[in-house]
C-alpha cells in the first residue's frame, strides 16, 4: 500500500493562500507553550488545520465578589449567556433584558473561569472572570461594536453571530438594510 504524499513529511512550510502569515510564529508558541513534545496530532486525528491567534476574539477582564454584584450593561438584549463554571451565578436585572447581574456562587474561588453573552443584535462578548474581594468596577457599559454601521469600524473582539429568527441574514446586514430604508424614507 502506497502512503499519501501529505503523510511522508511531518512539518512542511505552509504555502496556503487563505492561511495567515503568522501560522509559522504560532507554531513556534506552541512549542514554547506546551513544550517541545507538542505536535499537530496530539489532540486531533486527521488532517486538522489549527485556529491562528488572528481568528481569536480576545475576552474582557471582569471581576466579582460574593457580598457585591457586577452590573454588565450590554447594547441590546442578551439571548444566550454561558457560565464558565459553578463559581459563578448570573441573571437578567428585573426589568431590563439587557443588563447582566453577575456575582460569585462562593465566598472565594482561585481559579479563573469565563463568562460568555451573545446580544440579540448579534454581537458576541466573552470575558475571563477572577475574584475579588473588592472589584474595581462595578457597572460595565459595553460598547456597541456596529454602533456607526460600518464594518471597517469593528474592532477584532466583535463576531457577527447568525441568529435563527434573521433567516441567513446577518445581524449586521439586516442593520444596514434597516438604516438604509429610514434614510430613504
Amino acid at each position: 500500500m502506497v502512503s499519501p504524499a501529505f503523510a511522508k513529511t511531518k512539518a512542511i512550510k505552509n504555502t496556503d493562500n487563505d492561511v495567515s502569515s503568522d501560522t509559522e510564529q504560532v507554531e513556534e508558541h506552541d512549542i514554547n507553550v506546551y513544550g517541545s513534545g507538542y505536535t499537530d496530532g496530539d489532540k486531533f486525528e486527521g488532517l486538522t488545520r489549527k485556529v491562528g491567534f488572528d481568528r481569536m476574539i480576545p475576552p474582557h477582564a471582569l471581576e466579582v465578589a460574593f457580598n457585591k454584584t457586577t452590573h454588565v450593561i450590554f447594547p441590546s438584549e442578551i439571548v444566550y449567556v454561558d457560565l464558565g463554571d459553578e463559581n459563578l451565578v448570573a441573571g437578567l436585572a428585573d426589568g431590563a433584558k439587557n443588563v447582566l447581574r453577575v456575582k460569585s456562587a462562593v465566598k472565594s474561588f482561585k481559579s479563573e473561569t469565563n463568562l460568555t453573552v451573545i446580544t440579540d443584535d448579534g454581537c458576541f462578548f466573552t470575558f475571563n472572570v477572577k475574584f475579588a474581594k473588592e472589584p474595581l468596577l462595578l457597572n460595565i457599559e459595553m460598547t456597541d461594536f456596529i454602533h456607526d454601521g460600518e464594518a471597517v469600524n469593528r474592532p477584532n473582539n466583535a463576531q457577527e453571530i447568525f441568529l435563527e429568527r434573521l433567516g441567513q441574514e446577518s445581524p449586521m446586514l439586516v442593520k444596514l438594510i434597516m438604516k438604509s430604508i429610514y434614510k430613504q424614507d
